[in-house]
C-alpha cells in the first residue's frame, strides 16, 4: 500500500478549475499553495477551489528565491501573500482554519533559514503532518522539524516546455524510477508521499490534461490518496 499527500503549487491559473474538478470527480483530496500575484490574476478561479473545498496555503506573493532576499523581505513575501489569502478566504465566505506555507523552489531561504523558520512559528503556521513518511533523509534533513511544506516527491512536470526535451515520457519515467536522484521512489510498496504537481497553463499548451495523465497514472497503481492533517 502506498498513500500520499498530494499538493499543488502556483495556485492560480487558468486550468485550476479543471482541476478542481478531476480531483473532486475522482475523490482525490489536494492541499494548494497560492501564489499572491496569480491569485489576484485568477481570483474567481481561487475562489472557486475553495468552494469546492480545497485548503489553500501560503507560497508568497511574488515567488521569489528566498536565498535571494533580506530577512525582512522575506517576511513582506509571506505576508503580503496572506493579505491575499485572507480576503480570499473572507470573499468565498469561509473559515480559515489552517495556514500551511511552503517556500517557492524548495528555497529555504540560505543564512536566514533558521530565522524564517522560528518566524513561521511564532506566527503560528501549521505544519503538515508527516509523522507517516518513513524516508531517513527527511529527518536527516530536519524536515520533521521545519514548520514549511517539503515533498518528497516532485512530478518535475514543470519542464516541459518548447525547446526543453523533456517530455510527458520522462515524467512516467521519473514515476518508475526504483531509485530517483532526489525523493523517494514513488511506487515502492509501503511509502509514503508528499507528491508535488503545479497548476500551470504552460504545461496544459504542451500536454492538454496532463494532471489527469499523470495522477491517472497513480490511480491505476492503487495509490490512496489522504486528506491534509496539521500537526496541533
Amino acid at each position: 500500500m502506498i498513500n500520499a499527500l498530494l499538493t499543488i503549487d502556483d495556485v492560480a491559473s487558468e486550468n485550476t478549475p479543471a482541476i478542481v474538478d478531476y480531483l473532486t470527480e475522482n475523490h482525490i483530496p489536494a492541499l494548494m499553495f497560492a501564489w499572491g500575484q496569480n491569485v489576484e490574476k485568477h481570483y474567481e478561479n481561487a475562489l472557486y477551489a475553495l468552494k469546492k473545498g480545497f485548503l489553500l496555503g501560503n507560497h508568497s506573493y511574488s515567488h521569489p528565491h528566498f536565498s535571494e532576499l533580506s530577512f525582512e523581505e522575506g517576511v513582506k513575501e509571506i505576508e503580503r501573500c496572506e493579505e491575499v489569502l485572507n480576503g480570499l478566504y473572507r470573499d468565498a465566505g469561509i473559515s480559515r482554519t489552517f495556514r500551511p506555507f511552503r517556500f517557492p523552489f524548495g528555497d529555504k531561504g540560505g543564512e536566514n533559514e533558521v530565522a524564517l523558520q522560528e518566524w513561521l512559528s511564532a506566527q503560528g503556521f501549521d505544519k503538515v503532518d508527516d509523522r507517516r513518511i518513513p524516508y531517513p533523509w527527511w529527518k536527516e534533513h530536519g524536515l520533521d522539524r521545519n514548520i514549511d511544506t517539503f515533498w518528497t516527491f516532485d512530478f518535475a512536470e514543470y519542464q516541459i516546455r518548447p525547446g526543453s526535451g523533456f517530455t510527458l515520457d520522462h515524467v512516467f519515467s521519473k514515476m518508475n524510477d526504483p531509485a530517483p536522484s532526489s525523493g523517494a521512489p514513488l511506487f515502492e510498496d509501503g511509502g509514503s508521499h508528499i507528491l508535488l504537481l503545479h497548476a500551470h497553463d504552460e504545461t496544459e499548451e504542451m500536454v492538454p490534461e496532463y494532471y489527469k495523465k499523470i495522477l491517472g497514472r497513480m490511480l491505476e497503481k492503487g495509490v490512496e490518496f489522504i486528506p491534509p492533517a496539521f500537526l496541533s
